[in-house]
């Protein structure tokens, strides 16, 4: 892996206004944790710092530092961020030596996509792991872990034991032989059948003719209680209890 270059100064202030200032002036406060040195406070280019963060590798990546003419092997330990805009607010950095163990995070990659059946066929790359994190030595960190895709079927799992790792590096995850990705079958939703929608739909007008056959049937018969049915005229108490009037007697002769 090529070695990132950066430049950085020793930090003397300490105080919350100092290092406000300091931040005003595009600068970056740090602290470069020795091996068995003295922690040294430090002060480090914004936008440098952000440039490389672009970069998906950029805390697996030794970084080659120089303070003051004099130059150390180190790995970014930890990046502290404004909890409002994202912006970096303090960066740790850990001095390495050859032959030093480290461990870190690498990204995978995944290549021959256009060679893998299973997803010609309609599979979907189900990416269980984008890092996978290794111990290894610290001159001899890989940029990425290379998965290949060709020649890999549908409902087909890849795992870490079926991956090249560069000599001396190994999964911290060391219990299990864990999936990094499948190739799972797509999910379809099926639709009903034609026939079955039809019937569905046949059933449901029948449904509706029937209960608009039951309320006009309820409509013609005369209700129960004696009320009026539609078209009738009402009569009203006092004409029920009138009497008929009597047919008028001849007269004699």
């Amino acid at each position: 892996m090529e070695n990132l270059k950066i430049e950085a100064s020793e930090r003397k202030i300490n105080t919350k206004g100092d290092l406000k200032k300091l931040r005003l002036e595009g600068f970056l406060p740090g602290i470069l944790y020795g091996d068995k040195e003295k922690n040294l406070p430090l002060a480090v280019k914004k936008i440098l710092i952000k440039k490389m963060l672009e970069s998906s590798n950029f805390m697996s990546s030794v970084i080659e530092m120089s303070i003051g003419g004099s130059k150390h092997k180190v790995l970014t330990k930890d990046i502290n961020f404004h909890p409002l805009n994202n912006e970096p607010i303090h960066i740790d950095f850990q001095k390495i030596k050859p032959g030093t163990k480290v461990t870190v995070n690498i990204p995978v990659k995944f290549i021959n996509n256009e060679n893998c059946p299973g997803l010609k066929m309609g599979g979907v790359l189900n990416i269980v792991r984008r890092k996978i994190e290794l111990r290894c030595a610290a001159e001899n960190i890989p940029a990425e872990i290379v998965v290949d895709l060709a020649n890999k079927e549908m409902n087909e799992s890849i795992h870490i034991s079926s991956v090249k790792l560069p000599d001396g590096a190994k999964p911290v995850i060391s219990d299990r032989d864990f999936t990094i990705a499948t190739i799972a079958a797509p999910t379809v939703v099926k639709e009903p059948e034609p026939a079955a929608a039809a019937a569905g739909d046949a059933a449901a007008g029948d449904a509706a003719t029937t209960a608009e056959g039951g309320a006009t049937a309820a409509g013609d018969a005369k209700p129960a209680d004696g009320k009026t049915k539609p078209g009738e005229t009402a009569k009203t108490p006092e004409a029920a209890k009138k009497p008929a009037a009597a047919a008028p007697a001849d007269k004699k002769k």
